[in-house]
């Protein structure tokens, strides 16, 4: 169970790190459906390639870079939404009724460019600052490989959006942390191990520098579920006051009486990434 320590920390810091939380069995078993989920085998997604059985899986991931709300085809990514050591966590610094609205599957090959400076309620917002990510290392990161650095406690508000430069990320666009550069942090972590930071938590990776490894990650994003959620997917879907594509994976839904929706679809991420922007 988490520590009283470790809430605070979640809470001063904006991150906290839990190593070994899942099993070797567990992320065998990641590794295995995330092979299967890009050799279209899970059912095929727009803009995959038809690939030979007599492909490696190293080969067929070299090819992408991420795939959007895995869970809605794969029933082992499903599954770890409700990771109980997740759980866990999450009731620690969430509460006791948690929802998730998001999956995303990272398979940041060799050579592959990172994700520039952000703040993940720029993207999903939440009205209670609630957003958790819980990014899963399946393959160990580290600076080499483009591991997430962070910056240790959270702004209290979202930082300006500005033009990127930087050849190290895909995004066209970052957050200025020149006045931040200092207190920017590697956070090297294990396989198994899993980062939970907060929405407002200022965050990033690098560049993939190695020939030969990957750094895949699945990354799930929570928030309380007694928070409505105005979220559109970033313009993809209609402007709501509170988007029901949901998976309630701990505690109540006071919102039950809604009902629930299926519109998000799963799709690849693109290498050149233009999400949301204000520029």
């Amino acid at each position: 169970m988490i520590t009283t320590t470790q809430v605070n920390q979640y809470k001063e810091k904006g991150y906290l790190v839990i190593p070994d939380l899942f099993s070797k069995e567990e992320i065998a078993a990641l590794r295995k459906e995330t092979a299967d989920i890009f050799r279209g085998k899970r059912g095929v997604v727009e803009g995959m390639i038809d690939t030979d059985d007599d492909i490696s899986d190293e080969e067929v991931l070299k090819k992408y870079v991420a795939i959007h709300f895995p869970h809605k085809i794969s029933p082992v990514i499903y599954k770890a939404l409700f990771h109980k050591g997740v759980i866990d966590v999450l009731n620690g610094i969430i509460g006791p009724d948690v929802k998730c609205m998001q999956s995303m599957l990272f398979v940041k090959g060799p050579g592959k460019a990172g994700q520039s400076w952000h703040q993940d309620e720029f993207y999903i917002p939440t009205r209670d600052r609630s957003l958790t990510g819980v990014w899963i290392a399946i393959d160990d990161a580290n600076v080499e490989n483009g591991c997430l650095w962070i910056i240790p406690g959270k702004p209290g508000y979202i930082m300006r959006r500005v033009e990127n430069s930087s050849k190290e990320y895909a995004d066209v666009d970052t957050v200025d942390v020149t006045r931040f550069d200092k207190d920017s942090i590697p956070v090297e972590v294990k396989s198994g191990s899993v980062v939970f930071f907060h929405g407002y938590t200022l965050h990033s990776s690098l560049r993939n520098k190695t020939d030969d490894c990957f750094r895949t990650a699945l990354v799930n994003h929570y928030m309380s579920a007694d928070s409505m959620l105005p979220w559109d997917q970033d313009g993809h879907l209609p402007a709501t006051e509170d988007l029901r594509d949901i998976v309630l994976v701990s505690g109540k839904d006071p919102y039950v009486w809604k009902g629930t929706v299926d519109l998000n679809k799963p799709y690849l991420r693109p290498e050149k990434l233009i999400i949301k922007t204000t520029i």
